[in-house]
C-alpha cells in the first residue's frame, strides 16, 4: 500500500502577505514560481503532497521536466510517487474544454519516460482529482481516456521503449451539499462499474470533500453538516464493500472555509476524526511564522491518521439532512439580495494567481436569483472586509427555529460552532451592517441574525484585540472608499494582513 499523504499543499489564492521564499516580498505568486513553491512546501514546510491545478488556471506543462532538471540531488533521495506525491487536478471536461486535460495526460505519460530514464523507481505521476464529480460513469470515463491515450503513445509513439501504465487512480472531488450527502452511492455505483472494466475492486479511495464552495452556496452550517455525514457515509461505504477510504478535505483557513491554520490543528483533530489528508492552502503556508507553520504540519502529519471516525446513527443522519436544508434556506434568502450591494468589495480583491475563468461549483458567470456570485475566496475577503463574516448569515434564524433536541444535535456535531462563531464575531462592524440595512433590507435579516446569535450562543460580536479594533476602523473606511478602487484594494490588503488570510 502507498504511503497516503496528511497534508496536500494546494494553489488556493487566499493569502494575505507574501511568500516567505519571495525576496521581493510580494504576495502574487505567478504560474512559473509554482514550481519552485512546490519544492519549498516538501523540503522547508514537510508538507507530503502537492496539488498541481490544471483546473480554470494556467499551468506550467514542464513541471515534471524542471523539477527533475533543477533538483536533481533532491528527487533522487527523496522520489515522486513514493515519498513525495505531485498531484494533478484535472479539468472537468463536462465544464470545461478538454485541451487542458489532454495537456496533463500527456504529462502524466511522458514524465513515466522521464523518471525511467533517470533510473527513478517510481512512476512520478499517478494520481489525479476530478473536479465536480457528480457520476461514477464520470471517473470511469477518465479511466478509458488515460487507457486509450498511453496505449496509443505507446504503440504509436514510443513503440521501442517500455510501455506506459495506462492506469491512473481516481480522487473524486465532490462539491455541492446535496453530493456530499449522496456520496455513498457515487462510489458504490463507482465501484461496480471499476469491477466490471478492470475485472477487481480498487485498491483503495480518496473521497475528497469540497469545503469553500458549498459554504458559499449554502452557508457554514449545511455545509459542516454535510461534510460530517460524507464522512460517516463514506467510513460504511468501506465497511460494506471492503474498499480502504482515505478522505481529503479541501479546507481554508477562516471558518467559513474551513477553519484550519496552525493555530487551530487540534480544534481541527477533534471536529473532524477519520479525514485523512487535509489542504494546506495558501494562507496557512505564508501569513503565519514558518517555524509555527512546520510543527503544525508535522503534528498534522503524525495525528490525523491516528484518528477514528464518527459514525453517526442513521436517526441522527435522517435529522441532520433535515437541519441542513433548513439552515440553507435562511442563508439564501439573504444571499441573493446582498451580492448586488458587494459588487465593488469584490471587483477590488487583490489577485494572488494566474488564472483562466474559474470553473467551479459557482463559477464567474453563473448565479444565484439572477446576482452574479464571485468566486469562494473573493466572497470571503469581500465580507469581511465590510465587516459581516459570512460566518453569521443564516446564522441566527437557523439557531432560532431549531427545537431543542435539534439543538443539542447541531451542538453534538458541530463540536467548535460556539469557536467558530465567536472567531468570526470578532470582525463584526455592527455600525457598517446598520448602514448596509439602512439602504437595503436584505442586510436586515443579518442583523436579525447577529442579534439572535449572540442570544442563542450566550456571545456578544465585535472586536476584542487592538488589531480586531483596526481592522473594524479600516472596514468602515472600506464601505465610504466604494468608489474609490485603489484606496479600497489598499484597504483591502491591509485587513487581510491582520486577520492573516484574504478570504
Amino acid at each position: 500500500m502507498r504511503a497516503i499523504p496528511a497534508t496536500m499543499a494546494t494553489q488556493h489564492p487566499d493569502n494575505a502577505a507574501a511568500p516567505y521564499w519571495d525576496s521581493l516580498s510580494r504576495p502574487f505568486i505567478s504560474a512559473y514560481q509554482e514550481m519552485n513553491e512546490s519544492v519549498a512546501c516538501f523540503k522547508d514546510l514537510g508538507v507530503s503532497e502537492f496539488m498541481w491545478d490544471w483546473e480554470g488556471k494556467h499551468a506550467d506543462a514542464a513541471v515534471i521536466d524542471r523539477l527533475f532538471s533543477e533538483y536533481y540531488d533532491y528527487f533522487t533521495k527523496t522520489q515522486l510517487g513514493r515519498d513525495k506525491f505531485l498531484t494533478f487536478r484535472l479539468p472537468n471536461i463536462w465544464e470545461e474544454k478538454g485541451y487542458s486535460l489532454l495537456q496533463a495526460m500527456t504529462v502524466i505519460l511522458t514524465s513515466e519516460d522521464f523518471a525511467r530514464d533517470l533510473k527513478y523507481q517510481n512512476r512520478p505521476l499517478f494520481e489525479v482529482i476530478l473536479p465536480m464529480t457528480e457520476r461514477a460513469d464520470q471517473l470511469m470515463h477518465m479511466h478509458e481516456l488515460f487507457e486509450k491515450l498511453a496505449r496509443f503513445k505507446s504503440t504509436q509513439f514510443t513503440p521501442d521503449q517500455a510501455a506506459n501504465t495506462d492506469y491512473l487512480e481516481l480522487i473524486p472531488l465532490v462539491e455541492s451539499v446535496e453530493s456530499q450527502q449522496a456520496v455513498a452511492s457515487l462510489l458504490t455505483e463507482y465501484v461496480k462499474l471499476y469491477k466490471q472494466h478492470f475485472g477487481r475492486t480498487p485498491s483503495y479511495i480518496r473521497p475528497f470533500l469540497a469545503r469553500s464552495d458549498p459554504a458559499l452556496v449554502s452557508g457554514l452550517l449545511a455545509t459542516v453538516i454535510a461534510n460530517k455525514l460524507a464522512l460517516s457515509r463514506v467510513y460504511e461505504f468501506a465497511k460494506e464493500s471492503g474498499v480502504q477510504v482515505f478522505p481529503i478535505s479541501g479546507v481554508g483557513s477562516l471558518p467559513f472555509r474551513g477553519g484550519l491554520t496552525p493555530d487551530t490543528v487540534d480544534s481541527y483533530l477533534k471536529e473532524y476524526p477519520g479525514m485523512r489528508t487535509v489542504s494546506i492552502q495558501s494562507s496557512f503556508r505564508y501569513d503565519h511564522p514558518i517555524e509555527e507553520v512546520k510543527l503544525a504540519i508535522k503534528k498534522l502529519e503524525v495525528e490525523l491518521p491516528k484518528t477514528k471516525p464518527e459514525l453517526i446513527p442513521a436517526v441522527d443522519q435522517t435529522r441532520l439532512v433535515a437541519i441542513g436544508k433548513q439552515s440553507t434556506t435562511f442563508y439564501q434568502k439573504s444571499l441573493s439580495k446582498i451580492a448586488v450591494d458587494l459588487k465593488p468589495i469584490f471587483a477590488a480583491i487583490p489577485k494572488r494567481r494566474d488564472r483562466r475563468q474559474h470553473i467551479g461549483l459557482l463559477a464567474y458567470g453563473r448565479s444565484m436569483d439572477g446576482q452574479a456570485l464571485p468566486r469562494a475566496i473573493t466572497f470571503t475577503a469581500g465580507l469581511y472586509s465590510v465587516g459581516v463574516p459570512p460566518e453569521l448569515i443564516g446564522l441566527g434564524r437557523s439557531l432560532e427555529s431549531f427545537s431543542d433536541f435539534e439543538l443539542k444535535l447541531v451542538k453534538k456535531y458541530y463540536r467548535n460552532l460556539m469557536t467558530d462563531a465567536e472567531k468570526s464575531g470578532r470582525y463584526l462592524n455592527k455600525a457598517n451592517l446598520s448602514s448596509l440595512a439602512k439602504a437595503n433590507k436584505a442586510w436586515k435579516l443579518i442583523e436579525d441574525d447577529v442579534r439572535l446569535a449572540e442570544k442563542l450562543l450566550g456571545l456578544t460580536f465585535g472586536p476584542q484585540t487592538a488589531a480586531e479594533k483596526s481592522h473594524e476602523r479600516l472596514s468602515s473606511a472600506a464601505l465610504d472608499a466604494v468608489a474609490k478602487p485603489d484606496d479600497l484594494r489598499d484597504l483591502i490588503e491591509e485587513m487581510a494582513e491582520l486577520r492573516k488570510s484574504l478570504g
